[in-house]
């Protein structure tokens, strides 16, 4: 009978829905497979289920309801092509209203930014002298570089916040999708807290010059950074713009937490299962943390109550940037983000926001 179906893997492929998502249409009773092995619970469809998929991936990408949906395809091969047609320009309409509430709601905003920069009196640039050990600049560095932004669109994510206060140099980086933080002491600083984001470009040349022992001199004024080593200097302009506030971004404690050896966690990444992503996404680990603290990567046919998924390259990255032989990861939820620490230093992090398994 096999050799007579596609298996759930080419479904996906040739579909453009996800695996996640075929099983999540499956339970709803909306694409249900041709047969399914009772042994394994492995999912096989039939030849002819791949264009009403392909029908099911475009109404999912039009972001058509899921009791909708139902009804489309159940209507989809019939001589009767009313109610499909109804259905959607139905959802049509009802979209093209979203938009238009879309639109109203964000020129209120747009108008109540305008006034709160017309009233607020203007910021005072940040000024600042310090000494970092170039070490420990190095590594706050190297924890953060990888969540760089790379949209053109957000351009102020493209740097790194250095947030200076008091005897603290925090670093951040931000893409939207995972979050890194990392600090540094400082010394020759008089307290006031300033902020600055620098470019990444800049951010690479501070860190080729904090490659060696001593100590690195920092300046920031009239929106610009300098950083002095042994008679180098890197300077350049800060990006204009505001940086989000990072604080309100971390997440709440309670998360399950497993410390992992991170060459074998690592491996089990690399060589274990994934969940292809929808249409062109990334790949995921999906992640299970037990009560005793032991992490597990799920197989793709798992559907453990507590698993989370994760984008698997986000993921290594974040497991290279911590730099330690063990590291603690702690999950709040299939929902919640995942944080990444480092035992010895547990104001060394990065975030990464998880990816839904189902709709």
């Amino acid at each position: 009978m096999e050799n007579e179906l596609c298996s759930i893997g080419e479904m996906a492929r040739d579909s453009g829905l996800g695996v996640s998502a075929l099983r999540f249409y499956d339970r709803a009773g909306v694409l249900v497979p041709a047969w399914v092995d009772p042994v394994s619970g492995y999912r096989w469809y039939a030849p002819g289920q791949l264009d009403e998929a392909r029908v099911l991936a475009r109404l999912r990408r039009a972001g058509m309801p899921l009791a909708d949906i139902r009804l489309t395809l159940a209507s989809w091969s019939g001589a009767d092509t009313e109610l499909v047609r109804k259905l959607l320009m139905t959802h049509q309409r009802r979209l093209e209203r979203g938009l238009a509430e879309a639109r109203s709601e964000f020129s209120s905003l747009r108008a109540l930014l305008d006034h709160r920069e017309n009233t607020m009196t203007s910021l005072r640039i940040p000024t600042a002298r310090l000494s970092v050990a170039a070490p420990e600049l190095a590594a706050a560095l190297d924890a953060v570089r990888f969540a760089v932004g790379t949209d053109p669109e957000l351009p102020i994510l493209g740097g790194v916040l250095f947030d200076i206060e008091g005897a603290t140099l925090r670093v951040v980086a931000t893409d939207r999708y995972r979050l890194a933080v990392a600090r540094a002491a400082v010394d020759e600083h008089d307290g006031s807290r300033a902020q600055v984001v620098v470019p990444a470009p800049l951010v690479d040349a501070m860190r080729a010059l904090s490659d060696g022992e001593g100590r690195v001199r920092l300046a920031v004024g009239g929106g610009r950074l300098t950083l002095e080593a042994g008679g180098r200097e890197a300077a350049g302009e800060c990006l204009d713009g505001g940086f989000p506030d990072y604080r309100v971004l971390l997440p709440a404690a309670g998360g399950r937490r497993a410390h992992v050896e991170v060459a074998a966690f690592r491996t089990a990444l690399e060589t274990g299962p994934v969940r292809s992503g929808e249409a062109g996404g990334a790949d995921l680990s999906v992640l299970t943390v037990e009560q005793g603290g032991t992490v597990a990567v799920c197989s793709d046919s798992d559907d453990h109550p507590s698993r989370v998924a994760v984008n698997r390259d986000f993921l290594l990255d974040a497991l290279a940037a911590g730099a330690r032989d063990r590291l603690l990861l702690e999950v709040g939820g299939p929902t919640a983000p995942i944080a990444i620490r480092r035992p010895d230093d547990e104001n060394a992090f990065s975030i990464l926001m998880p990816v839904r398994l189902e709709e």
